[in-house]
């Protein structure tokens, strides 16, 4: 896995990928950013997030469970003093399908939080993270 991440301006960057997808980011405009990008320790976030929906979608399909639309709802406290790093993270996973099963969402979850989503395992060494689950039947 390669990225590169290039200054533009004051203290906005664009990152890129190795596989050649880019993003902005910039820094708020109390550290001299003009907020016109995400924040890199929203990225982190966001990355976790991902991760983990790819797990909890791959794992349930794998499963032959009827799953149609996934979000993730993460709320993140962070350290006052620096390193400002997450210290506690609930992730609230809404799950929408015909006749899913809780249990098996609630296993699908455990799997990628605690063994899977690499973001959550190294996230997981600074910060609690708790999580929950709601089912929409569709």
């Amino acid at each position: 896995m390669e990225a590169t991440v290039k200054w533009v301006d004051g203290m906005m960057f664009v990152g890129s990928s190795g596989s050649g997808h880019s993003v902005v980011m910039d820094g708020s405009l109390a550290v001299g950013g003009k907020d016109l990008g995400i924040r890199p320790m929203e990225m982190l976030l966001l990355g976790m997030g991902g991760c983990s929906s790819i797990d909890v979608i791959d794992i349930l399909k794998k499963g032959r469970a009827d799953v149609v639309d996934c979000t993730v709802e993460l709320t993140a406290q962070r350290a006052d003093e620096t390193p400002k790093v997450m210290t506690k993270l609930h992730v609230h996973y809404i799950v929408k399908g015909g006749g899913l099963k809780p249990t098996a969402v609630e296993r699908a979850i455990e799997l990628s939080v605690g063994k899977y989503c690499s973001a959550s395992v190294m996230i997981g060494k600074t910060a609690d993270i708790t999580h929950d689950f709601e089912i929409i039947e569709v």
